[in-house]
């Protein structure tokens, strides 16, 4: 179009210069999500080793993928960055000679476990030696002329054959018996170890350890697969003016029960966790803003209409708590503490109302 006798360049231009600034933008926006995940791909390249430090290596990393998150300036993060490319390096060869230390290791138990095998072996060898000499006996049976000897010396020797298979089986069985034995002991024991790490001792749900280390999974996921979900603070309303009046004995039996209730209204593939006190966590995989705020009014209405006896006397005070919960759906430049700041937030909001309600957001 002309005006005034002249082309409409400008404004083709313009247009151009839109054009290129939206793909940089996109272009931008990707290589923040690349990087993200380039992040994520190397902390789950780092072995959980405690002899190398990787959980503090992992750290390192976690600080220096939310500087990259961070609003900063391209120079700060580029003098964090340059001081980290070493360290980064130096734990990768660390890990490196670790894995080249105990595959020397490995070699050593396997040369030990060769030469017990040589031993076992060797058990085998006279056990088959035997059966052969108790052969060459068939054999010089079968050079009597007396058929009554014969069939003697024949029951004396499928005897004596039976008894040293016998034995055999019972040795052998034995030996099974001790090392599947030695087997699941091994495994309870490591089962336990893993479970007394990760778990409230009091009301035997997952505690913040677990919590925040399944929060960071979550969150780092998500820059690739971009599935949702949803985290519920949940705290009980005057706890502690409950533990003053009735003592934390009943203190202690309220959240054993406030927990049981919890467990029968989630899935299997919800994540309850104690954050402290009388504050619990409630991780909703896949649950959009909506379910969540939906799970959390029921939560909150069951709780409130459950009753719990103060003791095991025969007339037991009846007691009752409500539970306020804050509800926040991840959204995609949230990081686990700003996720949590959220729920918190909203939780703020439902005991600055009156408590024993959900607010969301």
């Amino acid at each position: 179009m002309k005006l005034f006798g002249k082309s409409d360049s400008i404004g083709t231009h313009s247009g151009d210069c839109e054009a290129k600034g939206d793909d940089r933008r996109r272009r931008l926006d990707f290589f923040m999500d690349s990087i993200q995940a380039l992040f994520l791909f190397l902390r789950e390249y780092t072995l959980d080793i405690s002899e190398i430090d990787a959980e503090t290596f992992k750290k390192e990393l976690k600080a220096l993928q939310d500087r990259f998150q961070a609003d900063e300036k391209t120079r700060a993060i580029a003098v964090q960055f340059e001081r980290q490319k070493s360290r980064i390096l130096e734990h990768i060869q660390r890990q490196k000679r670790y894995l080249g230390e105990r595959e020397t290791e490995f070699r050593e138990i396997i040369d030990l476990m060769t030469a017990a095998m040589t031993s076992l072996d060797q058990e085998n060898i006279d056990f088959y030696g035997s059966i052969r000499v108790q052969g060459e006996r068939f054999e010089e049976i079968t050079l009597l002329n007396d058929i009554k000897r014969i069939k003697n010396e024949l029951v004396q020797a499928v005897a004596k054959l039976r008894e040293m298979v016998r034995r055999k089986e019972q040795q052998d069985q034995k030996n099974l018996d001790a090392l599947s034995s030695q087997v699941e002991i091994l495994k309870k024991e490591l089962d336990n170890a893993r479970h007394s790490a990760n778990t409230d001792g009091l009301t035997g749900v997952y505690n913040r350890k677990a919590l925040d280390h399944y929060l960071g999974s979550l969150v780092e996921r998500n820059t690739i697969t971009r599935t949702p979900f949803s985290l519920l603070m949940m705290d009980l309303d005057d706890f502690k003016q409950l533990n003053d009046t009735y003592g934390h004995t009943v203190g202690d039996r309220v959240l054993l029960a406030f927990t049981g209730k919890c467990r029968q209204l989630v899935r299997s593939d919800d994540f309850l966790a104690r954050y402290g006190g009388e504050e619990f966590m409630l991780v909703l995989p896949g649950a959009s803003l909506r379910n969540a705020t939906k799970k959390a009014k029921l939560l909150c209405r069951t709780i409130a209409t459950s009753r719990y006896a103060a003791d095991d006397t025969c007339t037991p005070d009846v007691l009752s708590v409500t539970v306020s919960i804050g509800v926040a759906c991840f959204r995609k430049d949230d990081s686990v503490k700003r996720l949590i700041e959220r729920a918190d937030q909203c939780l703020y909001r439902a005991k600055a109302a009156g408590k024993n309600r959900v607010v969301s957001e």
